[in-house]
């Protein structure tokens, strides 16, 4: 009977969905230990949109956001690679857009959308679209969705160097693609229809090593 309490107990606290507006996930080291674990409220994808905000200061290869799903590890991957350009991975294959804007130790907002009708990837910085880039790509089944380190495996796999090192806030996934006004509304930070696979307003997630889940704030000193 104590087991099975326990278990209640566990099972009812991985399930909770938290409010982490105003707050943000720090990935303070560099280590193939550390990540977020996002819990989906849908597992059958045809069209996925995922907006973040992000502050790092890596020069290396890192992944901004993972998800992988039989048979495809990176199924859905935002990786910002050495050098210039973000890249956005679907069912394994890459496409460069033009991240030259991407700085160190800068807060950028980030969203990116997939159709797999369509076959085509579109990636924002900062407010700024680029081009329309065709991956193909089926629909997209039983996800395992990671912040914080790049899945070689489904649900593994980590590589440190790969890593993420820095914080990331305002993560939020739908199951559609996204119109230019809607992302135009989520860079800006103004009247968001919140994710309708994850909602960074009702997250259910679990981290897991050190990452620590802290206030976004700024300070404005005065004498």
């Amino acid at each position: 009977m104590e087991f099975v309490l326990l278990l209640l107990m566990v099972t009812a606290c991985a399930a909770i969905t938290q409010d982490l507006s105003g707050k943000m996930f720090t990935f303070p080291q560099e280590t193939n230990t550390a990540y977020v674990k996002l819990t989906p409220n849908r597992l059958d994808f045809g069209a996925i949109t995922v907006c973040l905000r992000t502050i790092t200061d890596l020069n290396r290869n890192h992944a901004l956001f993972s998800l992988s799903a039989t048979p495809s590890d990176n199924a859905f991957l935002i990786f910002k690679p050495t050098g210039d350009g973000i890249q956005v991975f679907v069912h394994n294959k890459p496409e460069t857009f033009g991240g030259e804007d991407y700085k160190v130790n800068t807060w950028h907002s980030i969203c990116s959308t997939w159709d797999s009708v369509t076959g085509v990837a579109q990636l924002w910085l900062d407010n700024k679209p680029f081009i329309r880039k065709y991956v193909g790509g089926a629909r997209i089944k039983n996800p395992s969705i990671i912040i914080g380190q790049e899945q070689d495996s489904h649900g593994g796999g980590f590589d440190k160097t790969q890593s993420f090192v820095g914080m990331i806030s305002d993560v939020h996934m739908w199951d559609y693609t996204l119109s230019a006004c809607e992302i135009q509304k989520y860079m800006l930070d103004r009247n968001l229809t919140p994710g309708n696979v994850f909602n960074w307003k009702a997250l259910d997630y679990r981290t897991y090593g050190r990452v620590l889940t802290e206030q976004k704030s700024t300070c404005s000193c005065t004498e």
